[in-house]
């Protein structure tokens, strides 16, 4: 059998033309041409106040970090079951990640945990929506503003999704994208942060550019910058714009497709469910997903474990995800725990994430024959 990879990264067809194109340009620095267009294209698509496109969606959560003006020994309450990133932004800026458990249905975090894990040392919220999937936003904000806490939103899976009808990503104060090579809409490495609330949009900017005032000397509001906050260098070069904006101008095909190919897995693992072999993903009422992803919960690690083996013999690479982050050796050292997480122990183990990208035509087909010979 033929190699399927677990991802294969998606070419429009443009990329190379714009990218060529910012060349004759005459400028591959961050803030050209295409930067514009993805900001605008972001803004008009989310109703965001503000987007900024970075470097990965870990720069934009560090930046996230910054604006919330995080000082060591403030707390953040997150899952676990999340990646690394979500977690480091904070820690960095000598903040204390606290973990609590994930709903079983959803992969999520669990809203009616969250309001236990306050203290007053709580600054933060911050929920990440697995697989494109939205976490229980009303409530989560209704906590956040009885509790006077921010909302930053961990939407790195989640461009093109929607909770009520509502863009994920701007429904916090702040939100999260990623645009690497993993995800739906793609840049190689990217991200943006979503500026929702215009309180944090002036200093968004100055964060960005290093911390100096340069987006304001551009528009010509000052005529001269200089050094005035903390920052770092978060713009993407205009390579990497170019070949996203290529994504984008295609971002509503690319998504349907991705659907079409997680409703023919959906369809033809509900037998397998239907025996008791593997539980397949739960969308909510009210949650308009992206398929980000596929994936499917085996009965245990073992199982887990041997299905692996096997779709790698017939040459199908299946991967698992995260490593809870209360368990690793950075979590025990920088967080804490909230309650029992029992959910993202037990998921986390039995969890299988199927190859998905654009293009995969007959693979699809011999993923599902193996996977139903094999479970």
């Amino acid at each position: 059998m033929k190699n399927i990879p677990f991802n294969k990264p998606y070419m429009t067809g443009r990329e190379l033309w714009y990218i060529a194109q910012a060349h004759t340009n005459g400028h591959l620095a961050g803030d050209g041409m295409f930067t514009k267009n993805c900001h605008a294209w972001l803004e008009a698509r989310t109703g965001a106040h503000k987007a900024l496109l970075t470097h990965s969606c870990t720069a934009s959560l560090d930046m996230a970090a910054m604006l919330a003006d995080i000082q060591p020994g403030d707390e953040v309450i997150m899952p676990s079951y999340t990646f690394v990133s979500t977690a480091n932004a904070f820690v960095l800026r000598g903040g204390v990640p606290v973990f609590v458990d994930i709903r079983p249905d959803t992969l999520n975090i669990d809203e009616t945990l969250i309001e236990a894990a306050i203290t007053p040392r709580t600054r933060a919220i911050v929920p990440m929506h697995y697989a494109g999937v939205a976490c229980e936003m009303d409530t989560i904000m209704s906590i956040a503003q009885r509790h006077k806490l921010l909302v930053i939103e961990d939407a790195a899976q989640a461009v093109m999704s929607a909770y009520k009808g509502k863009p994920l990503g701007t429904i916090g104060h702040l939100g999260a994208y990623s645009f690497h090579e993993t995800k739906n809409i793609i840049s190689g490495e990217g991200g943006a942060l979503l500026v929702n609330d215009d309180r944090f949009a002036e200093r968004a900017e100055i964060i960005r550019e290093k911390g100096t005032n340069r987006s304001q000397f551009f528009r010509g509001q000052i005529d001269k910058y200089t050094w005035v906050d903390i920052g770092s260098s978060y713009l993407p070069g205009e390579v990497i714009a170019a070949f996203l904006w290529a994504q984008m101008e295609e971002a509503q095909s690319i998504t349907e497709r991705r659907l079409d190919i997680w409703r023919r897995y959906h369809e033809a693992m509900a037998t397998l469910e239907g025996a008791g072999r593997l539980r397949r993903p739960v969308i909510p009422e009210g949650c308009q997903h992206n398929a980000h992803m596929y994936y499917i919960l085996l009965e245990s690690l073992e199982k887990r474990t041997e299905v692996i083996a096997q779709l790698k013999e017939q040459n199908v690479h299946a991967v698992f995800h995260y490593v809870p982050l209360h368990s690793s050796p950075a979590g025990k050292k920088y967080g804490r725990t909230s309650g029992a997480l029992t959910h993202t122990d037990d998921l986390a183990d039995r969890l299988l994430r199927l190859p998905l990208w654009l293009g995969m035509g007959d693979a699809q087909d011999k993923v599902i024959a193996q996977l139903q010979a094999i479970i």
